[in-house]
């Protein structure tokens, strides 16, 4: 038996020799230990077949796939790349540098002092270095000659590749062609002398490896790995390590955070027309994960939105193609551009859509006025109300109500400057002319006391998408402090009816609805309501150079004509 055993291995490596001669390999990693490298082999074959590891020589082993005819090499190569089953630096050799081999486990004798796997080998390999010993560079794995040999092999993307990891790295400053000349070759010095390596100006391969090892080592734990989501059509490398899939809710495919990652991911998919996909586009900057600085990029069949603000740093982006629109949308941690940056372009390359789209008919069972696809609409910090004062739109509201703001919007829709604000009253200027249904006549007698009044207002901020009527009487033409700039009225109002007209029975306006005053430990009944005086407001307006329309007729109007004329001239006015 231990004769026919021993000549079974002079057959194996006999053949495995001639065949590492006469074929061709796809190699996959090399690694400076055998414990490394006997890692990896057992990782690759718990997925594919014909994994072997050789001895590279220089203290490398390699691990490889093989042997085959150098086309079907070639062939496997790419079909494991595109599915992200191999690095992408994975190369086709002819394995002539191929030693004694390692792997599969008994094939081979032991190479190096170190052991082959024993029942102990899963123990870990502790190597302890002195303080005072230096560490030895890495020794190049090839000849000058050599190293040409297996460059040549490269394809395009591979050598562009390399001259992108060469730019990221700081040592390449000219375009990305794939073409090694002058500068490539300088940059490549460069590294080389960086790194401590011998400075040839061609990489080996494993300077090659090294290089996309540093490029790609901001990726570690992010996983990136090629996804076929058939529901939706779309194939994409996406980072599965810091998401995971949570729900098909059209027109996305939602993949959520994973253990606080903080990062989020949606395919987009959906039939549909040019209105359709425009629609798409306005939708998606409603979204609480799109934030509204950044730049925008609409076209006809295609967009680009970049949403940026303290928390996080959104990317999208989809086109229209043959009545499918489909695109992905990337959310990430903000401050973290060099992950963020490289993840949003290994997405966009490998962008791929296959057939079909997602069903429209396919929801998640949450649903809610505030969410769009499972999604949260980006909310205002403040909604209160205002009223139009003129034909082109301009707006009267309480100064709290724009405090602080970054962004102004009338009606949800409508961005909006503050021209004019004196710490009571506010006039805002829509940045795109309005042509209101209403706008108000201001009143110049003085009201009557315990005259009825009406309020018009959003109380409930934008959950409902018309003004609603508040009605009660004028309690006092002065406040409780005496000044006649300020009516206190007898109603109960919310906090969202904040900067909305106070009418009289004539539906001309008297005041503008205060904020309820601070009074330190008292305590105002709820029934008791404050108004900015209509002689404040007129004030106001002149400093604005507004021209108010005014009335002193203290007519009387019917409640439904009063109804229609206070939603007409009545405006959310929201604060971002």
């Amino acid at each position: 038996m231990i004769r026919r055993l021993s000549v079974f291995l002079i057959f194996v490596f006999t053949s495995f020799s001639a065949a590492a001669q006469q074929s061709s390999w796809v190699q996959l990693e090399a690694h400076p230990t055998l414990t490394a490298a006997q890692d990896a082999a057992r990782k690759y074959a718990a997925e594919l077949d014909n994994v072997n590891g050789f001895y590279l020589g220089s203290d490398w082993y390699g691990v490889a796939l093989g042997p085959y005819t150098r086309p079907d090499a070639d062939a496997l190569r790419r079909q494991l790349r595109s599915s992200g089953q191999i690095p992408r630096d994975a190369f086709v050799s002819d394995g002539e540098r191929f030693g004694q081999q390692f792997w599969p486990i008994g094939v081979g004798a032991p190479i190096k002092p170190q052991p082959l796997p024993t029942e102990t080998a899963d123990l870990p390999v502790v190597t302890i270095i002195p303080d005072e010993a230096p560490l030895e560079p890495a020794v190049v794995d090839e000849t000058l000659a050599e190293a040409r040999a297996s460059e040549a092999a490269l394809d395009r993307g591979e050598r562009e590749m390399l001259q992108i990891a060469l730019k990221w790295a700081g040592f390449y400053n000219s375009s990305i062609d794939g073409a090694f000349g002058r500068g490539t070759r300088a940059s490549m010095s460069a590294w080389q002398d960086a790194n401590g390596y011998t400075n040839t100006g061609v990489l080996t391969t494993l300077q090659r490896a090294d290089l996309l090892a540093q490029y790609n080592a901001v990726l570690e734990g992010l996983d990136m790995e090629l996804i076929r989501d058939e529901a939706t059509g779309i194939a994409i490398e996406i980072p599965t390590g810091a998401v995971e899939f949570k729900a098909y809710d059209s027109p996305f495919a939602r993949f959520e955070e994973k253990d606080g990652s903080g990062v989020t991911v949606l395919l987009i998919s959906q039939p549909g027309d040019r209105t359709r996909f425009f629609g798409l586009y306005e939708i998606l900057q409603t979204l609480e994960i799109v934030p509204t600085t950044g730049d925008r990029n609409r076209r006809d069949s295609s967009f680009e939105i970049e949403g940026v603000n303290d928390s996080i740093h959104t990317y999208v982006t989809a086109s229209l193609s043959g009545g499918q629109i489909k695109g992905f949308a990337l959310v990430w941690p903000a401050g973290d551009d060099e992950r963020r940056t490289r993840v949003t372009e290994i997405m966009k390359a490998s962008f791929e859509t296959l057939d079909g789209v997602l069903n429209p008919a396919q929801a998640a069972d949450e649903q809610s006025i505030d969410l769009v696809s499972g999604l949260a609409i980006r909310k205002p910090q403040l909604a209160r109300s205002g009223f139009y004062v003129d034909g082109s739109g301009t707006v009267v509201t309480a100064a709290t109500t724009v405090a602080n703001c970054e962004r102004v919007t009338l009606d949800d829709s409508f961005d909006a400057d503050v021209v004019f604000n004196d710490g009571s009253v506010a006039v805002l200027r829509p940045q795109s002319r309005l042509a209101p249904m209403g706008s108000a006549d201001i009143q110049t007698a003085l009201p009557r006391i315990q005259s009825q009044i009406t309020v018009g207002g959003y109380p409930y901020g934008g959950a409902l998408t018309l003004p609603t009527l508040t009605f009660g009487t004028l309690a006092d033409v002065r406040g409780l402090d005496g000044s006649d700039s300020t009516l206190r009225l007898n109603m109960q109002t919310e906090d969202g009816d904040i900067g909305g007209p106070v009418f009289d029975n004539g539906g001309a306006v008297i005041g503008m609805l205060l904020p309820h005053p601070a009074t330190g430990n008292q305590v105002l009944p709820e029934e008791v309501s404050f108004a900015y005086s209509a002689q404040g407001i007129l004030n106001a307006l002149s400093s604005a150079g507004v021209a108010a329309k005014t009335t002193d007729s203290m007519a009387y109007m019917p409640p439904e004509t009063l109804t229609s004329m206070a939603s007409d001239m009545t405006v959310l006015v929201s604060c971002w």
